[in-house]
């Protein structure tokens, strides 16, 4: 349980924490720590960004949150997002995401930077940050959606399916559920036999042109998650949340 490194020139960082991969928040920084520790060898080629479960990340750990009387919690939990969506984004190689089932919250925000995403036919993705109280990772949801469908669903907490984002360009690949894993590879591989010197020139080349600094762009958003905590809003959207409510 936990995150885990198979190192090698496809390189895989697994999530694994059952039963839904709602990602504690030290489990944010052993995300960005293994993947920048792939991007630093020079052996890797590709990093592929994977899950182990029923989905591929259900977004922070609310009840870790509720279960801390201060702001500790909260706190490590948005730090920890903002270090491990930044380290996708900025590892020297590129990083696939391999998504099954349901990608939500934080799940987008590592989604969204990744450079390809490779997803299994079940695979849903949204934000219900307005449902939690808090607010984030629409910067990373404006990298797969246009941008009328990305305010809907973050005012509605409506998902989209893989389908959706693959017509949209946003999806590589759609695979069975089964046959994820192997497509996910087939791409890093090809990827992967390709000169590494020019992939991770293409990989500086390609962040430099970004319109967007997702990085900064996120701070932003994340200064009025803070905002409704220190409102009430926060705590109130969590409690229910985790009331069953």
């Amino acid at each position: 349980m936990g995150v885990h490194l198979e190192p090698g020139a496809v390189a895989e960082v697994v999530i694994d924490f059952p039963p839904v991969n709602a990602v504690p928040a030290a489990g944010w920084q052993s995300i960005a720590d293994l993947l920048t520790a792939a991007g630093d060898d020079p052996a890797t080629r590709v990093v592929v960004l994977s899950a182990r479960g029923r989905g591929f990340c259900a977004g922070v750990d609310l009840k870790e949150m509720q279960r801390d009387e201060g702001h500790q919690a909260l706190l490590a939990a948005n730090r920890g997002c903002a270090a491990a969506f930044a380290a996708v984004y900025d590892c020297p190689v590129p990083v696939i995401a391999a998504v099954q089932g349901f990608c939500l919250g934080g799940g987008i925000g590592l989604a969204g930077n990744a450079d390809l995403i490779v997803a299994a036919d079940d695979a849903t993705f949204g934000l219900p940050e307005v449902d939690r109280g808090a607010l984030g990772a629409a910067t990373h949801l404006a990298r797969l959606v246009p941008p009328r469908l990305m305010r809907a669903m973050v005012y509605t907490c409506r998902t989209v399916t893989a389908a959706d984002l693959h017509r949209f360009g946003a999806v590589h690949e759609v695979a069975t559920t089964g046959g994820l894993p192997a497509a996910a590879r087939a791409v890093a591989e090809s990827i992967a036999a390709k000169d590494p010197v020019v992939i991770r020139a293409a990989k500086q080349a390609l962040n430099g042109i970004d319109p967007v600094d997702v990085k900064r762009s996120y701070r932003f958003e994340q200064g009025f998650t803070f905002e409704l905590n220190l409102s009430g809003a926060g705590d109130r959207a969590r409690q229910k949340f985790v009331e069953g409510r």
